[in-house]
């Protein structure tokens, strides 16, 4: 990691971002090369559509997804071609496809979140991640002697357990999910009993929406909004990008009808934004939330998000840890369906953001750029 007065901030997005040659910021240019062209060989199955002829959407077909809760009820955008950048220092070393392009982005919506949660700490809106939600939180869906006892912490690593129906979706409808290659996802959906709150880790897009909403009770205004003048604008990110919640997710937060926003596209909806947007982002977090000399969201906070969870050696709070031999012990991502990643080394100071690449390739495509290195 760069001293303080040594490092690059990229201007605000209008002003153009500054690039830098593979061999000057410490890459052999010909297996950089071969790493991107890796990326675009090794696109997404997916339809760009997002559907398949028999009008089934992709998350569904992808996590066999069947019974009462397959309703589509956010938006769904046509995706692009595969895409990526890689910062070096923050400059751009490499850049492919349309970086610029508004995409759905599924998971890496939940890395936002996390960050979201830091800024609602670092306001004192959290005071403690130990502390049971319905301490600050008063809603009946942290009420009872099981949704009671879950803490800001269980949400955050993906350990709450939590159980009940929120905008029309039941907690049951990822039991016994697995994510990643190889996952078995025959018997997604069907009810297990429930283990005792952060005692065990289950991949739950209904409750992460319950993290999302819990922190809009504290916000008490738009999590985009919030998202938009705390972060992405402080970073000189896009005015393109959108955070789009449910048709059944508006509620009433002091006389105002607001949307509650998920933390990724498994319905539909999520966070529509660019790669480019992503890479600021991802640049942020790796500089440990400092931003031209501003820290806009605490150094605690990023610490505690990137340590190992006790349920799951690999996952702090909605950030993917490093997890595998050969991967710099400090790297970690943000990942969503797609596949779309962000990936960050922060001793060295790299951030790759990857769209639309199969997921069985982006191992590869790490391990490439790796090796890429002069």
């Amino acid at each position: 990691m760069p001293s303080p007065t040594d490092i690059f901030v990229p201007a605000p997005h209008s002003a153009g971002w500054e690039t830098i040659a593979p061999a000057e910021a410490g890459f052999d240019a010909g297996r950089l090369s071969a790493t991107i062209a890796f990326a675009q060989e090794n696109e997404s199955p997916w339809p760009r559509s997002l559907y398949y002829p028999d009008g089934s959407y992709v998350g569904n077909v992808e996590w066999n997804e069947r019974g009462p809760w397959t309703e589509i009820v956010g938006p769904v955008r046509e995706r692009g071609g595969p895409a990526g950048l890689i910062l070096k220092g923050g400059r751009i070393v490499a850049e492919w496809g349309d970086t610029a392009r508004t995409d759905m982005t599924f998971s890496i919506a939940k890395s936002y979140l996390s960050v979201l949660a830091g800024i609602a700490f670092d306001d004192g809106l959290i005071g403690d991640v130990e502390e049971p939600v319905c301490k600050s939180v008063d809603d009946p869906i942290f009420a009872g002697p099981h949704n009671g006892k879950i803490t800001w912490r269980h949400l955050l690593q993906q350990s709450s357990e939590w159980q009940g129906e929120l905008f029309g979706k039941s907690d049951q409808v990822d039991h016994n999910r697995q994510i990643g290659p190889g996952a078995d996802n025959s018997r997604k959906g069907q009810r297990r009993e429930l283990n005792a709150p952060g005692s065990f880790y289950e991949y739950n897009d209904v409750r992460v929406n319950v993290l999302g909403y819990a922190l809009l009770q504290r916000f008490r205004r738009p999590l985009p909004q919030v998202l938009r003048e705390r972060i992405m604008d402080p970073i000189g990110a896009s005015q393109d990008w959108q955070w789009q919640g449910y048709s059944s997710s508006f509620v009433e937060i002091d006389g105002r009808e607001v949307q509650s926003v998920p933390g990724g596209g498994h319905w539909g909806g999520g966070l529509f934004i660019g790669a480019r947007d992503h890479a600021r982002f991802g640049l942020l977090i790796g500089r440990k939330g400092e931003w031209n000399g501003r820290q806009l969201v605490s150094r605690e906070w990023i610490a505690r998000s990137l340590s190992p969870s006790p349920t799951l050696a690999n996952y702090g709070y909605l950030w993917w840890l490093a997890a595998r031999p050969g991967l710099p012990p400090s790297s970690f991502s943000a990942l969503g369906a797609g596949s779309n990643v962000i990936w960050v080394e922060p001793e060295r100071d790299i951030v790759a953001v990857l769209r639309w690449i199969a997921g069985a390739a982006t191992e590869g495509f790490i391990d490439r750029l790796l090796a890429a290195q002069a």
